[in-house]
């Protein structure tokens, strides 16, 4: 039996590659879905610090949280993160210990497709397969690429 080791996503977003990075980057609390085990959070502040050792991070009345970490970033084309959530929705603090995150962003005429792999999930112990299988699900990256894409469609041309 082979045992799969990520997973991978693609959309296509209605800007620019310029303009999608920028959305990704800048706006995280137009497409920002909190993986967090969190009752009643309330409205989601989300940032994206844009350099290697960033911090990715959602606030609410609870207090600010990391879900990720930047490893490196080239803009507009990609950005590479430690995903700092633990499959029980709790922060993982080393960033070493966590899971990987790469995001494409390549040109496609007017549109953008961002391309997603999310690996390494045995960073994340002996459940990195459930892991796994629970960011494939549809509450998992396609709603957030459904959340991006949505954003796309509303967001200034500029």
């Amino acid at each position: 039996m082979v045992h799969e080791t990520e997973c991978r996503f693609d959309g296509l977003l209605d800007l620019p590659r310029g303009r999608a990075f920028s959305l990704f980057i800048d706006s995280p609390d137009l497409w920002w879905l909190s993986p967090f085990d969190l009752p009643d959070a309330g409205k989601l502040d989300a940032g994206i610090e844009p350099f290697p050792g960033g911090n990715c991070y959602e606030i609410d009345g609870n207090g600010r949280r990391i879900w990720g970490t930047v490893l490196s970033i080239e803009n507009p084309l990609y950005i590479r993160l430690a995903w700092q959530v633990s499959q029980d929705g709790r922060e993982v603090a080393d960033p070493a210990t966590a899971s990987r995150v790469m995001i494409n962003f390549r040109d496609a005429g007017e549109r953008t497709r961002i391309e997603i792999v999310h690996n390494e999930f045995l960073r994340h112990g002996e459940n990195g397969g459930d892991y796994l299988d629970r960011m494939r699900q549809p509450e998992g990256w396609p709603r957030i690429i459904g959340n991006l894409q949505q954003a796309s469609r509303t967001a200034p041309r500029r």
